[in-house]
C-alpha cells in the first residue's frame, strides 16, 4: 500500500522512537482537531492530559502572542515577572505556603529529575533507599526511569541511578518498607501510564503518616493527576494530606512546554545554589502562558467541571453495557476503562475510525482525559462515536 508523502517524509527524518503516527493533525479548537485531509476528531486524549484549555483557547492564544513579542527569554540570570508570578500561584494553589519554593523546568521527566536530586539531599544518617512502586511511570529519563516501575523499559539502558527500590502498591508493603534508611517515597496518586490504576483507599494518608514519622520525604508525581484534572487541584487534596514536594507539568501548560518541582517546608532548604538548573526553565514565554492557563481553570471553576463531567462521562461508559466493559477507574477527567478482553488496541483503533481519539494505555485498559473545558455537546458526541467503536468489536 503506498503511504501518504506525510508518512515517508516522517519516517526518513524522525528517529526511529514512536511508533507511526496515527494522522497527521493540522488544526484544533476547543475539543475537536483536523487533520490534512480536513477529518475531524473528538479529542478524548488531550495531548496525553495536557491541553487543559482544549485547542487554541484565545486566553491562551493572546498570552502567547502578548509575550512572544514582548519578551520571550532571558536565561535563569534574570528575572521576569510572569516567572514570579507563576511560582507565587503555585506556592498558594499546592498548599506549600510561605515555606514553598518553586523550581521550574521544561517538562515531568525533567520535574521528576529534579525532584531525585531533592530525595538524594534528604541523607542525614543511613538514608540511602528512595522508593516507588511497582508498574509506575515517571519519565523516560535516566533518573526518572530509575524511579519507574517498568523493568521492560529499563532493561536496553542499565545501569541505572541505583538506590531506587520498587514495592507493590499496598499499605502493607508500604508499613513494612517505610523506615529511618529511606531517604524518599516516590508515588503517582493514580498510576496513569499503567491504565489509570487508583491506589488503595487510605494509602495516601498512611504514607502521609509515615513518611512523618520516619523523616521521609513524601514526593507526589502530579504531572498527570494535577491541575484540575482530578476534579481539585491536586490529587493529594481529595486525601486531605500535603506532600514535602509535588512534580507538575502537563496540563499547567496547556500545551506549551513546562514542568514544576514544588516544596513544601524544611524539604525546601534541601537545594544549595549552584545544585541545579536550567537554561530554558521558567522563561517570560512560557510561564505567562501557563499564569493564563491557571487563570482560566480557577475563574471558570474547571476543577468543579471535571468532577462533574467525569461523572457523567462514568456513567455513559458503564451505561453501554457493553460485554467488553469491566470497570471505570480513575477520577474526574482521568479515567480509565477496564476491558474485559486485551482488545484495548483494537477498541483504540475503531474509536479513531469514527473521529474519536482515545488511548489504549496497555491491552486491556483504554484511558481517557479529555480537555477540562469538556460540556454537554462533547459527552454527547462521545456517546456517539464511542458507542459505534464499541459496537464494531
Amino acid at each position: 500500500m503506498t503511504q501518504h508523502p506525510w508518512q515517508d517524509r516522517f519516517a526518513d527524518a524522525m528517529m526511529k522512537t514512536f511508533s507511526p503516527p496515527l494522522a497527521m493533525l493540522v488544526r484544533g479548537e476547543g475539543c475537536y482537531v483536523w487533520d490534512e485531509k480536513g477529518t475531524q476528531y473528538l479529542d478524548f486524549l488531550a495531548g496525553i492530559a495536557v491541553n487543559s484549555l482544549g485547542h487554541a483557547h484565545p486566553e491562551v492564544v493572546a498570552a502567547v502572542t502578548k509575550q512572544i513579542g514582548t519578551i520571550s527569554h532571558v536565561s535563569n540570570y534574570f528575572a521576569t515577572p510572569p516567572q514570579i508570578e507563576l511560582a507565587e500561584r503555585l506556592k498558594r494553589i499546592t498548599g506549600a505556603g510561605d515555606e514553598g519554593r518553586v523550581y521550574f523546568c521544561n517538562s515531568g521527566a525533567e520535574a521528576n529529575e529534579a525532584a531525585f536530586k531533592l530525595a538524594r539531599l534528604n541523607n542525614k544518617g543511613h538514608r540511602n533507599r528512595i522508593i516507588s512502586l511497582h508498574d509506575s511511570f515517571h519519565g523516560r529519563t535516566m533518573g526518572a526511569l530509575a524511579l519507574s516501575g517498568k523493568p521492560h523499559m529499563r532493561e536496553a539502558f542499565e545501569p541505572v541511578p541505583g538506590g531506587v527500590e520498587h514495592i507493590d502498591s499496598t499499605i502493607k508493603a508500604l508499613e513494612a518498607t517505610i523506615d529511618t534508611t529511606v531517604a524518599a517515597l516516590f508515588l503517582e496518586p493514580v498510576k496513569g501510564e499503567a491504565g489509570v490504576i487508583d491506589l488503595p483507599d487510605g494509602y495516601l494518608k498512611r504514607a502521609r503518616e509515615l513518611c512523618t514519622e520516619h523523616g521521609v520525604l513524601l514526593i507526589l508525581d502530579e504531572i498527570q493527576t494535577g491541575i484540575a484534572r482530578s476534579g481539585a487541584w491536586f490529587a493529594y487534596n481529595h486525601a486531605d494530606i500535603l506532600p514535602d514536594a509535588v512534580t507538575i507539568a502537563k496540563g499547567m501548560g496547556g500545551g506549551v512546554p513546562i514542568g514544576a518541582l514544588v516544596t513544601f517546608g524544611w524539604a525546601s532548604e534541601l537545594f544549595r545554589r549552584g545544585q541545579h538548573g536550567s537554561t530554558f526553565a521558567g522563561n517570560p514565554l512560557v510561564t505567562a502562558t501557563a499564569n493564563a492557563v491557571l487563570g482560566v481553570i480557577e475563574r471558570d471553576d474547571l476543577a468543579a467541571n471535571a468532577t462533574l463531567r467525569g461523572q457523567q462521562l462514568r456513567e455513559i461508559i458503564l451505561g453501554f453495557k457493553s460485554p467488553w466493559i469491566e470497570e471505570v477507574r480513575g477520577r474526574g477527567l482521568l479515567l480509565g476503562i477496564g476491558l474485559t478482553e486485551p482488545v484495548a488496541l483494537k477498541l483504540g483503533a475503531a474509536a479513531l475510525a469514527e473521529g474519536l481519539i482515545v488511548n489504549a494505555a496497555n491491552e486491556t485498559s483504554i484511558r481517557i482525559a479529555p480537555p477540562l473545558i469538556v460540556g454537554d455537546t462533547e459527552l454527547a458526541d462521545f456517546q456517539d462515536r464511542f458507542g459505534r467503536a464499541l459496537a464494531s468489536l
